[in-house]
């Protein structure tokens, strides 16, 4: 268990380094090729910080264990919402000014109800993981087409001003943007193998260890990029890291892991994880969008709710572990 447990954490130290090295380095390229300040932040942002989960996920699925590449999309999703907007909300109230994510709100809800009725038959063929991926690619060229036709925007300016801070030369850009994808790749290699090595130690499933320890340690980019984004009042970025985080691993995560190697869904994924899932994404479709007049926005308030709900469903989580 010592081994397997360094690897994890040790994993999980790169893993956040490198995806930020990489997130960066990324975005900083597309800035010297001239890409708008707002595709870089629904796009490369939004997204690029999911590229934990998206290699976790894959080297689960092509080493034969797809129940931590589904724990780890999935979990992720519900840290996301529950735990880290929760945490982000706690310290800076997130008020949602862009047009841009409010239309992104009904989308994400709408590819979880997709999502949720592609598994209710208990697997994710590769037919269905095609479709998730091909979703993915129609909301991906929505995006880019929505982002250029679209005038001034407040994650347009919010994602301009991150991208001024960060300025670095091309050769600089690019570095980072190889180096964090490799240590990227080696990062999640190290942590694959040491969870699989702890849920055998412990007689539990995969897929356990990818909703809890996994999900966790491969959102924690998104909860540092949350985080600075709502100390600098820049709301709209952070609320955008979450949404495309979210929309990446529902659909190219799961996507690329059922592509590889179709995913058997148990019964108590199907009746637990889901509807907290889908609970949440609802939860965060009502705030951030808004009704009957109300600003869309994340109280300290609704941010406890959030952070008690993740707490609960941990526990209910950890409950029903049963070691062998």
């Amino acid at each position: 268990m010592l081994l397997p447990s360094l690897a994890v954490l040790v994993g999980l130290a790169l893993l956040v380094w490198s995806a930020d090295r990489f997130v960066d380095g990324a975005s900083a390229t597309a800035g010297h090729y001239s890409v708008p300040p707002l595709l870089v932040g629904m796009l490369i942002v939004g997204f690029g910080t999911s590229a934990p989960e998206m290699v976790v996920s894959t080297l689960a699925a092509s080493q034969g264990n797809p129940g931590l590449a589904l724990g780890n999309a999935w979990g992720s999703n519900i840290v996301n919402i529950a735990l880290i907007l929760g945490i982000t909300a706690l310290i800076s109230p997130i008020i949602v000014h862009s047009m841009i994510l409010r239309k992104e709100l009904p989308i994400l809800a709408a590819v979880t109800a997709l999502s949720a009725y592609l598994v209710w038959d208990g697997e994710i063929s590769r037919l269905d993981a095609w479709v998730l991926l091909a979703v993915f690619g129609v909301l991906v060229t929505w995006s880019i087409v929505e982002g250029m036709r679209s005038g001034s925007d407040t994650l347009a300016a919010e994602t301009a001003t991150e991208l001024k801070e960060h300025a670095m030369s091309l050769k600089l850009a690019l570095m980072w943007l190889v180096l964090g994808l490799v240590v990227l790749v080696l990062s999640s290699r190290l942590l694959v193998w040491g969870a699989v090595a702890i849920a055998q130690s412990l007689g539990v499933s995969d897929l356990i260890i990818g909703l809890t320890v996994v999900a966790v340690g491969t959102s924690l980019p998104e909860l540092a990029s949350c985080i600075a984004a709502a100390r600098k009042g820049e709301h709209d970025l952070a609320l955008g890291n979450i949404l495309g985080s979210n929309l990446f691993n529902t659909l190219a995560v799961v996507g690329i892991a059922g592509a590889i190697a179709p995913i058997s869904i148990g019964a108590d994924s199907i009746t637990r994880d889901l509807p907290v899932m889908i609970g949440l994404t609802l939860v965060l479709f009502v705030m951030g969008w808004g009704l009957r007049g109300r600003q869309g926005r994340i109280n300290r308030w609704e941010a406890g709710v959030l952070v008690a709900a993740y707490l609960a469903y941990t526990g209910w989580l950890l409950s029903t572990i049963t070691p062998a």
